[in-house]
């Protein structure tokens, strides 16, 4: 697989997005698949890892940390922590955005991970009221300690961006961005590039939306976030096929599938931008590791190539 550079760091073209292992997706895969399956994606040259204390809560960054023990210093791993207290953290929500807080939220995840430093350790969301540059200074320290190589914020606006990088230089932002999701194209993302932070985007095919395996039949239960996203409720299936049907033609064009040419779609777009994926299954590690072959070579940004204007082709919903 191809690389890009993320600030300090240099990544595979498209990394693995952990979450779906513990969480969020339905029936999960028994652990040992897991393992193997991050295995395999590493195999294939995938060498950016994404967890979070938030996911499970807290048993995703247990499962990432076996799977990639035996390769530990040869990828990126991130992780993740929340802003205020997740499950049964002896901290309350004031306490977690200081240096106190942050501090036990890593400490505690370097043990899941069993690993001694994280490579990304990202604010998982920024809340409005809070001052960015406080916690920067925190990464600061950590970075200077060595307990962590750089540092990242999720789903943060320009200004919160610009705040905390003048203190401590963030190395990433991670935030949604897909075909059906692009309000971060307008600023967050030519901001990223302006100051040299790598763009991380989880949730690249829309949730599965993309792949076109999802009807306006289907229902979700339990555990499944799509019960709550809007792309799947039944009206805006059927809203939108008009979009997964051009993403049909054009898949048919250019050799590859929908989920090829969603993740083929952002390479081509920005430099600077790496997916994550999820990948439970050896048809989706092999399907997206070969996204980056699907890549136009000569349109850097988006503008001329095939799919991009594909927003117009269906009513969009997020």
């Amino acid at each position: 697989m191809t690389t890009r550079k993320l600030a300090q760091f240099e990544v595979s073209s498209v990394g693995i997005g952990c979450m779906g292992f513990s969480h969020g997706y339905g029936a999960l895969p028994p652990e040992e698949e897991s393992i193997r399956l991050m295995r395999k994606a590493f195999d294939m040259g995938c060498t950016l890892f994404d967890t979070a204390e938030v996911y499970g809560p807290f048993v995703n960054e247990t499962l990432v940390g076996k799977a990639v023990k035996p390769f530990r210093d040869k990828i990126v791993l991130t992780t993740k922590f929340t802003p205020c207290r997740v499950g049964d953290q002896d901290i309350t929500d004031a306490e977690k955005l200081t240096a106190k807080g942050i501090r036990k939220a890593l400490e505690d995840s370097l043990r899941r991970l069993g690993t001694d430093y994280v490579d990304c350790y990202y604010e998982h969301r920024v809340p409005l009221a809070s001052r960015p540059e406080e916690v920067a200074e925190v990464m600061g320290e950590l970075i200077k300690e060595g307990k962590i190589r750089g540092w990242g914020q999720s789903q943060s606006t320009p200004e919160q961006i610009r705040r905390a990088h003048a203190v401590t230089p963030l190395s990433m932002v991670q935030s949604e961005y897909s075909m059906m999701e692009r309000m971060f194209e307008a600023d967050v993302i030519p901001l990223c590039r302006e100051l040299g932070i790598g763009f991380v985007a989880f949730s690249p095919m829309a949730s599965g939306f993309l792949s076109g395996k999802y009807t306006a039949s289907m229902t979700y239960v339990g555990d499944d976030v799509r019960r709550a996203i809007t792309r799947f409720a039944k009206e805006n299936v059927i809203a939108n096929q008009p979009l997964l049907d051009a993403l049909e033609r054009l898949s048919q064009t250019k050799g590859c599938t929908k989920a090829q040419l969603a993740l083929a779609w952002m390479l081509a777009k920005w430099p600077h931008v790496v997916p994550i994926p999820g990948m439970r299954s050896d048809a989706r590690i092999e399907e997206n590791g070969s996204a980056f072959a699907h890549r136009h070579p000569r349109q850097p940004h988006g503008r001329g190539h095939p799919a991009h204007g594909l927003r117009q082709a269906a009513v969009i919903s997020p």
